[in-house]
């Protein structure tokens, strides 16, 4: 079930539970964006994320067209949340977050795109 936290920007932030973001994801109703740093995003991710680290982060230029929720994820949940801050301070209030992050995600069970270093091919997997 979604939880909701107030944000510094005085907005609420809303959380997901894993499952939520994978029925999302299923149904192509939202676009995952990753904040991490391309080395954590290339070593392993969550399958169809997007990749815009928070290090270059500008909500302004998130690709949100008012049909598909933004949802925002990182390792732990604290990068997406700041991240999550930023958009509600940019007046984008529709954007969500991954309760937990990819941790939350892996520890759910739900499937991750993992880099093999043996044949250094990327490979799907559950967690």
């Amino acid at each position: 079930m979604a939880e909701t936290k107030a944000n510094p920007a005085q907005a609420v932030l809303h959380e997901l539970e894993p499952k939520e973001v994978l029925a999302l994801l299923e149904k192509h109703e939202c676009l995952l964006i990753d904040v991490r740093e391309p080395g954590e995003f290339e070593a392993e991710r969550i399958p169809d994320a997007m990749l815009y680290p928070l290090s270059e982060f500008d909500a302004s230029a998130i690709p949100f067209d008012g049909k598909r929720r933004i949802i925002l994820q990182c390792g732990t949940g604290k990068r997406s949340a700041k991240a999550a801050g930023l958009a509600h301070q940019a007046g984008i209030s529709d954007v969500t977050h991954l309760k937990g992050g990819l941790q939350a995600w892996k520890a759910a069970g739900m499937p991750v795109i993992a880099y093999d270093p043996s044949t250094g091919q990327s490979r799907e997997r559950s967690a």
